[in-house]
């Protein structure tokens, strides 16, 4: 089967940094030409790998699904605590307070296919029985608000959709972008592979980072690739495994198809929200 990162293009970080997450893609590096060696210094201070960036509007795309607006960039990165493990379940260092509470969410401008997707993916996290539910609505404002950007293939690759990592105050990231090019979903989008992208986002919304994150290979293919602390930290969630943990909904790149959650990511997710 294919392998297809899954980065998230555009992944604003809310607050203090930003993230985003799943992308259907050709394993393949290629690092994108007229970045100033001074903006690669500032992502390096940040934590995250210089390999592969990407420029976008108002900033950086990095490590294939984490965007780094110009302004979270001049500011100066913060200590975290990280532990460096291998590919147990991981957590950012902000989560969502407040508990319990409703995550209300909005589909803006996207096709049926976006929407019954977002249905799909509220539906997972609802059965779960967390302190957290999500809720779309139609009208006013939203925690998150799913909306579409249009971009094709680039150096081998075709950005899914992007997302953040929660915010300092402890409320979701509030933006999951989608991409609507016929090259990311086809010109008929499957139902329930779109519902695992928007489920994987969400994932990033309320704090978690990627299954492997220090070593994107496990699920990407190509060379190892450790994503770093990138100023938002690596917490290990306690009872998860340490071997390699395969289909997990946090797995840096897709399998191109349906991905749900497995036993471990609901012990990762009971641990923090239930």
């Amino acid at each position: 089967m294919k392998n297809q990162a899954i980065f998230f293009l555009i992944c604003l970080l809310a607050g203090a940094f930003i993230t985003s997450c799943q992308k259907d893609n050709k394993q393949g590096s290629v690092d994108k030409p007229n970045i100033s060696n001074d903006v690669l210094a500032q992502i390096k201070a940040k934590g995250f790998s210089t390999s592969n960036v990407h420029a976008v509007n108002g900033g950086y795309l990095v490590e294939g699904d984490i965007f780094l607006s110009t302004k979270e960039l001049s500011r100066k990165a913060q200590n975290t605590k990280v532990r460096v493990a291998k590919t147990e379940q991981y957590s950012t260092n902000n989560l969502l307070v407040g508990l319990p509470r409703t995550i209300t969410v909005k589909v803006v401008s996207l096709g049926t296919a976006f929407v019954r997707g977002t249905d799909l993916a509220i539906q997972r996290y609802n059965a779960l029985g967390l302190r957290i539910r999500f809720q779309r609505i139609t009208s006013g404002n939203a925690d998150i608000t799913i909306q579409g950007f249009y971009e094709g293939p680039s150096g081998g690759y075709i950005t899914l959709g992007s997302s953040g990592f929660p915010t300092d105050a402890g409320d979701p990231f509030d933006v999951i972008q989608m991409n609507t090019h016929p090259a990311a979903y086809g010109s008929s989008p499957n139902v329930q592979y779109v519902g695992s992208v928007l489920q994987h986002e969400i994932g990033h919304c309320i704090g978690m980072r990627h299954t492997d994150y220090m070593d994107r290979s496990y699920s990407c293919g190509g060379d190892p690739i450790d994503e770093g602390d990138g100023g938002v930290g690596a917490v290990y969630l306690p009872g998860t495994p340490s071997d390699p943990d395969p289909d997990s909904w946090m797995l840096a790149c897709s399998n191109g198809g349906n991905r749900t959650f497995n036993a471990n990511d609901i012990i990762a997710l009971n641990y923090l929200y239930r």
